[in-house]
């Protein structure tokens, strides 16, 4: 930057002046670009482990409470078949015959979360209907850490809750528990 102290200040100094602050703001923007795209690989990197958490023992402990699954499948993109565009993606979908549960994990759940996963369920119901698909459809949200708030109300809104416990996951269901059907 030009001394200012003796110099006359003139336009062409003035415009070089900007054009270097332009260029700083310039480096700076694609800095964060890159920063924020870092964080978000981080974030995915998080959210592939908590589900790598929730999915080895996820059918026995369905199965401790009496639903058993003869699928599970996990990273479904569902898309609408004459547009292409994405509908709804499930973390982690398990089936059978007659019931579907569709699984959101994330490392932190709030209630964001819990309520976005209402809105896929919706979703998911809509796409099933289109289908034909008569099968009862639960949701389940799991999380490695959330909030009592979080926790009840995922439960309030009908879902399975799966959270941290030591070095597994539970499912925690209370003894009044009805979950909801889409």
């Amino acid at each position: 930057m030009p001394e200012l102290q003796n110099e006359p200040l003139t336009f062409e100094k003035v415009w070089a002046m900007f054009q270097e602050t332009d260029r700083q703001f310039k480096e700076t923007r694609k800095q964060m670009k890159e920063t924020d795209r870092k964080i978000g690989e981080l974030g995915n990197r998080f959210g592939e482990l908590a589900e790598h958490l929730v999915l080895p023992g996820i059918l026995e402990k369905f199965s401790n409470i009496g639903l058993d699954f003869t699928k599970n499948s996990h990273d479904i993109l569902f898309s609408d078949p004459e547009t292409r565009r994405a509908l709804v993606e499930i973390d982690i979908l398990l089936e059978n015959d007659d019931i579907v549960i569709a699984i959101e994990v994330k490392s932190k759940l709030d209630n964001k979360d819990v309520s976005k996963h209402i809105a896929r369920m919706e979703v998911l119901r809509q796409i099933a209907d289109s289908k034909n698909d008569k099968r009862k459809y639960f949701g389940t949200v799991a999380g490695a850490i959330m909030t009592s708030e979080t926790r009840s109300y995922a439960i309030d809104s009908g879902f399975y809750v799966i959270e941290q416990s030591g070095d597994t996951m539970k499912l925690s269901i209370p003894d009044n528990f009805i979950p909801r059907e889409w």
